[in-house]
C-alpha cells in the first residue's frame, strides 16, 4: 500500500477527518506527495488496464515516439487520485464528484519519476438548491521531481457544510 505525505508547511486548519466545505478557501494552495513510479508499476498497470506498447514493452517503447517506456495517462491519474484522497478530500463531508474539466497529460511519466500534487482551491460556492452542501472547484497539477507538471485538471467536489448552530 502506498502512503503519501504533506510536502509543504501550508495545510488545512482542519484535519481531513474534520474538514467541511467551509475549510476549502479559494486561493489556498497545498502540496502533497510523493509517489515514485517504478518500471514494474508501469508494466503492471499497462498489463491490467492500458496494454499499449509505449506502456507495456520497454523494447517497443524505445523505438516509439517517446523513445522509452512511459506510464499510461490513466496510471498517472490514478496516482493523482491516491494523493488527492489521502490528503485533500474530506473524509467526513465528501458526497460525490460531478466530474473533472480540462484533464491534460502534458509530459510523460517515466520509470523513477517522483510525483506530487499541487492543489489550488479555485472556487467554493454554496448550493442554491441544497444549502447543506457546496461545490468546490480545485485546480490539480501533478508534478514530477523537477516541479514540471505532468498532468493538469480541474476537479469538482460536492461537500457537506458544517451544521449551523
Amino acid at each position: 500500500m502506498t502512503t503519501t505525505t504533506t510536502l509543504s508547511d501550508a495545510d488545512f486548519n482542519a484535519p481531513i477527518q474534520e474538514r467541511y466545505f467551509e475549510d476549502y478557501v479559494p486561493g489556498s494552495v497545498y502540496v502533497y506527495g510523493s509517489i515514485t513510479v517504478s518500471e514494474q508499476d508501469i508494466l503492471q498497470f499497462a498489463g491490467d488496464f492500458d496494454p499499449q506498447d509505449i506502456h507495456k514493452s520497454p523494447e517497443a517503447a524505445a523505438d516509439g515516439p517517446f523513445k522509452g517506456l512511459i506510464a499510461s495517462g490513466w496510471h498517472t491519474a490514478a496516482l493523482m487520485m491516491r494523493m488527492y484522497a489521502d490528503h485533500y478530500v474530506s473524509k467526513v463531508a465528501s458526497l460525490a464528484s460531478p466530474g473533472v474539466d480540462e484533464l491534460r497529460w502534458v509530459r510523460p511519466v517515466r520509470p523513477g519519476d517522483c510525483l506530487s500534487i499541487r492543489t489550488t482551491v479555485q472556487q467554493a460556492r454554496v448550493s442554491r438548491s441544497k444549502p447543506d452542501r457546496g461545490l468546490v472547484h480545485t485546480r490539480i497539477e501533478v508534478l514530477n521531481q523537477r516541479d514540471e507538471p505532468v498532468l493538469t485538471m480541474t476537479a469538482m467536489n460536492i461537500l457537506l457544510r458544517r451544521l449551523q448552530q
